[in-house]
């Protein structure tokens, strides 16, 4: 049975690797300030994350450690923990062969449609995942939701 706090523990999680999506809207943010309002559900995450010097990575490995791999926690939060961590996996990946890109090319050249794109398709993914943790029944995100219950 997934109680209402499940439910809503499972919507905060994804609020993780939105909150590292976030950086990738830039272009967004500017030319449509209204669109700022994307923030407001990350400030709890960033404030966590900022307070502390590695606070980052805290917060993945207590999730990691504490959430997704303790079978005390129902199996709903388990699944969508390991997926927002798998979330966030990917766009760390993300950024840092954007790093390597513009390190190697010499030169600041941004990709911006490329950041476009990862922006959205995070959105995308955010809001479907909330969805489907509102409505109680896992999010089938393509290629992540297979590692997540390999994982658990």
């Amino acid at each position: 049975m997934i109680t209402i706090l499940d439910k809503i523990i499972s919507v905060f999680l994804y609020m993780l690797p939105w909150s590292d999506a976030l950086k990738y809207g830039n272009n967004i943010f500017q030319n449509f300030p209204l669109s700022k309002i994307f923030i407001i559900p990350t400030l709890p995450i960033f404030i966590i994350e900022r307070s502390l010097p590695i606070g980052s990575f805290l917060v993945f490995l207590l999730l990691f450690i504490g959430i997704a791999k303790n079978p005390r926690v129902s199996y709903f939060i388990r699944f969508n923990a390991m997926q927002a961590l798998l979330l966030k996996l990917i766009l760390i990946i993300f950024n840092y062969l954007e790093i390597l890109f513009i390190q190697l090319s010499g030169s600041f050249f941004r990709l911006d449609i490329l950041e476009i794109i990862i922006f959205i398709s995070s959105l995308a993914i955010v809001i479907y995942a909330s969805t489907q943790c509102i409505r109680g029944i896992e999010p089938d995100i393509p290629g992540i939701s297979a590692s997540a219950k390999m994982q658990i």
